[in-house]
């Protein structure tokens, strides 16, 4: 089992659109049995909140739901449990990198790494641009389930 921790500043926006995009892809695939998909936030600012109400909706437009969520803090002791961490931009990646003590393991990753235009997902928080983070986390969320396929993840 592939276990998969997405990252961003306050898990309200694109780590749990990211988390959901996902597992909807891999249940899509019947894939699901082979990965743990959660997400998380590098900041305290929003622990507990659900999923914020824009980033719902756009989820809600492509038939995702994800309900129940709320946000929780990468903490160190989820680098001995996750394979992989993608944040969303290269500020959670220096925050991860702080939280879980370096990285050994090279398991930190960017997600729009995975595709080909590598950079970092556009905070829709500050930009008010749901749409444009849903094409990205997409976009970056298959070109992560095509390496994870070829074994360059």
């Amino acid at each position: 089992m592939t276990k998969i921790m997405f990252v961003c500043l306050g898990n309200i926006c694109r780590s749990p659109m990211a988390e959901f995009v996902l597992k909807d892809l891999v249940k899509k695939a019947g894939r699901e049995a082979e990965f743990e998909i959660a997400s998380a936030a590098t900041s305290t600012e929003e622990l507990g909140n659900p999923v914020y109400p824009p980033a719902r909706r756009e989820l809600k437009a492509h038939g995702i739901d994800c309900a129940g969520k709320t946000a929780r803090q990468l903490s160190w002791a989820d680098y001995n449990r996750y394979d992989l961490f993608i944040g969303m931009d290269r500020g959670n990646l220096r925050a991860m990198d702080r939280i879980l003590r370096g990285d050994p393991d090279r398991k930190i990753r960017r997600l729009l790494d995975y595709t080909d235009r590598p950079g970092d997902v556009a905070d829709p928080w500050y930009t008010g641009e749901f749409g444009v983070t849903w094409r990205d986390v997409v976009e970056g969320c298959q070109g992560l389930l095509r390496a994870l396929d070829q074994g360059t993840a």
